[in-house]
């Protein structure tokens, strides 16, 4: 009987080995292809990325730059909706394929998962109203205003630059701050500043001044899986060089997000 389980737990240990989660994963590609459907988790509730429009339609940035990967790979992109705390650990669940949803590259995700090259980047801009030309630079906010969510890395910045905070819930309520006068000046997210233009061209506020270093996005997948990120890099460069990505931006932003 001794001899039998240990047989048995040695097939048991062989068999796992077979389909050890480096070699599962190491097809993924294969079988996105063999399928002819690409999983793609996001959000759905995070405009202009990802979201639901008039007709309730999953519409946004991100979904579409979604849909022309999948277009590029042959095979079609299904779009696989959850919340932000549990959208990356669904890939770990395997419910999904990638994730697109304006997830940042960082260090620490990297050591967990891989990302695809960056397909936007975004920068901390100072935000003014218009005719204001005390404020050209970070620097210049000492002793200003700032519209700012108290406990966002924007916030920190204006405190860093010598600025007074008044507190906002997001970044509405900042800018409308800025263009009342309670607020000298807002530190905000590029990509948000260009939709917010895109949708209100007509509102009298500027970029005064815009930080050097950009943060960038990617699509992120599962760990160990060279050939799909491969295939997602080739047709990132591919939607870039026949303008598709180029329109999408516009759509959206209505300028190059890609640097």
């Amino acid at each position: 009987m001794k001899f039998a389980t240990t047989l048995f737990a040695a097939g048991l240990a062989a068999a796992l080995q077979l389909v050890s989660p480096h070699q599962a994963r190491a097809d993924d590609l294969a079988t996105i292809k063999q399928a002819g459907v690409i999983k793609i988790g996001t959000e759905g509730t995070y405009p202009p990325f990802t979201f639901h429009d008039a007709a309730n339609k999953l519409v946004g940035f991100d979904v579409e730059i979604g849909q022309a990967i999948a277009s590029k790979l042959g095979v079609k992109a299904e779009f696989l909706e959850g919340k932000w705390d549990g959208l990356i650990a669904g890939l770990d669940a395997r419910r999904y394929d990638a994730v697109i949803n304006q997830v940042g590259i960082t260090e620490a995700r990297k050591a967990k998962y891989d990302f695809s090259q960056p397909y936007i980047a975004s920068k901390a801009v100072l935000i003014v109203k218009e005719g204001n030309d005390s404020i050209k630079s970070f620097d210049d906010l000492k002793g200003k205003k700032a519209a700012q969510s108290l406990t966002s890395n924007f916030g920190k910045l204006a405190e860093q630059s010598g600025a007074s905070l008044v507190g906002t819930d997001g970044f509405d309520q900042s800018i409308q701050l800025v263009l009342n006068g309670r607020a000298d000046a807002t530190i905000n997210d590029s990509l948000s500043f260009l939709d917010f233009k895109k949708h209100k061209p007509d509102a009298p506020v500027k970029i005064a001044a815009e930080q050097k270093d950009a943060e960038y996005s990617g699509v992120i997948v599962r760990k160990g899986n060279p050939e799909l990120v491969a295939a997602i890099n080739k047709a990132l460069d591919e939607i870039k060089a026949d303008g598709t990505y180029a329109k999408i931006a516009n759509t959206y932003f209505g300028a190059d997000v890609s640097k």
